[in-house]
């Protein structure tokens, strides 16, 4: 999936992610940026994502141009 962050606290670790495809909030699950590049998000940042078996947004990483859908690539 991909999505937009939403919100995000660096020092909690709480945040949530706009889903693209169907405009719902997920929230982060703890750890969900264990084995990311990403230490850190912003807002606005987009990434892609999945969903663990609660429903939480989890192994967020950063999508290539083909993963995002950006037309031409």
């Amino acid at each position: 999936m991909q999505g937009v962050i939403r919100s995000y606290d660096p020092a909690s670790g709480d945040g949530i992610v706009l889903c693209d495809t169907d405009l719902r909030d997920y929230d982060l699950a703890p750890g969900a940026l264990d084995g990311s590049i990403l230490r850190m998000l912003r807002q606005g940042q987009r990434i892609v994502f999945d969903l663990d078996g609660a429903g939480r947004a989890t192994k967020v990483r950063l999508g290539s141009e083909r993963d995002m859908g950006t037309p031409g690539h």
